[in-house]
């Protein structure tokens, strides 16, 4: 008596149990060579080969080993991209776009985070430097200069938010912070506030220094006095918009309307303003800046000044590879902000009291003068 038939898988001959280069020349009936010179993009390569590669290469889902990629180009197409903090929404939000521009582009993305610190930063610059990356964005501030010499010495292109040395291969982000914080100065005006305080960022930082000048300069151009008392020095965080709004409540007479460094601190600023009993905006308004997506989901809803993540990851890529790819190099890229308006400005706390005050007495008057 025959025994069962024993069925066996099928297994396509196309493919191997090692997806590798070998099984990609084996299927395109072309040498190793040549699959390597059509993976690193090689224009010598003839086009109907490469085309029979490349159906290989979907056939076998293969993923080509990019270390193994950068050995023969002698390019790693790698990006470097140093943030802030993680914490923060903003950058998140930033490594995102950045990482979609630089893949669209053909690179891959590094990613490292200070968190303020310069051991850190030391540590992410020294993983850029091990990881061959060729060019590097710096999202963040405070790079001391040894670090900096690290990477222009090795001749890696950079890019920096606001500020950057004068040398070759550095290109500078520059964010027009005075044109946002003047819609929102312009903004409150308008609505007749004329006490407005400000929660600044770390003032060792340029980026918080130049939010707090271009307000200043604001206020003077709408006629509105700078009230120092109320220019508090916070954390860009939202336990530092706490303890700043803590310090404006200890004040008898309150500002109107309070203008913060970033949203996070508006956020922190919100949310003491409701535990301590007032209403945003019927007692105070505020405005953020960053205008992250969180701003947007508050309640109220945050008013905010919106400097654009996927502009600056644009222009950071952009910058980048024109230093990489032979282009001719721009020194600066110009961010623009402007002010997107929600639910937690309004008019200043009594006007629409005195408002209707004033509608009842007219309407009386013209009561009167028909009798």
């Amino acid at each position: 008596m025959a025994g069962p038939v024993r069925r066996t898988r099928r297994r396509s001959a196309s493919k191997s149990d090692r997806m590798d280069i070998h099984a990609v020349a084996k299927l395109a009936h072309v040498s190793i060579a040549t699959v390597s010179r059509t993976i690193n993009h090689i224009p010598t390569v003839n086009p109907k080969m490469a085309k029979r590669v490349w159906e290989a290469i979907r056939e076998l889902d293969y993923f080509p080993n990019t270390q193994a990629r950068a050995l023969v180009s002698g390019r790693s197409r790698l990006l470097g991209l140093i943030v802030s903090e993680i914490t923060n929404p903003f950058f998140p939000e930033l490594i995102q776009g950045f990482e979609e521009v630089a893949v669209e582009n053909g690179y891959e993305v590094l990613i490292g985070s200070t968190n303020y610190d310069p051991e850190r930063m030391k540590s992410c610059i020294r993983r850029m430097v091990e990881r061959n990356a060729e060019g590097v964005a710096v999202m963040t501030f405070g790079i001391e200069q040894p670090l900096l010499d690290q990477l222009a010495d090795r001749k890696i292109p950079l890019v920096f938010v606001d500020v950057a040395p004068n040398r070759p291969g550095m290109s500078v982000l520059r964010v027009d912070y005075h044109h946002g914080i003047r819609q929102g100065v312009q903004h409150l005006a308008a609505l007749g506030h004329r006490s407005i305080a400000f929660v600044a960022g770390p003032l060792r930082l340029h980026s918080a220094q130049s939010r707090l000048a271009a307000f200043k300069k604001a206020l003077q151009e709408c006629g509105i006095p700078v009230e120092e008392k109320f220019i508090i020095e916070g954390d860009h965080t939202m336990e530092g918009g706490l303890a700043a709004a803590a310090r404006i409540l200890e004040h008898k007479n309150l500002p109107t309307a309070i203008m913060c460094s970033n949203d996070m601190l508006a956020i922190g600023v919100l949310h003491k303003l409701s535990r301590s009993g007032l209403q945003v905006p019927g007692d105070v308004s505020i405005i953020g800046f960053d205008d992250i997506h969180m701003a947007e989901m508050m309640i109220p809803s945050l008013t905010s000044i919106q400097m654009s993540r996927a502009d600056l990851a644009r222009a950071a890529v952009s910058a980048l590879r024109t230093h990489l790819e032979g282009s001719t190099p721009k020194r600066e890229y110009t961010i623009d902000t402007h002010l997107v308006v929600r639910e937690s400005t309004g008019f200043p706390r009594g006007t629409m009291t005195r408002l209707r005050k004033f509608t009842a007495k007219r309407a009386e008057s013209a009561a009167e003068s028909t009798q």
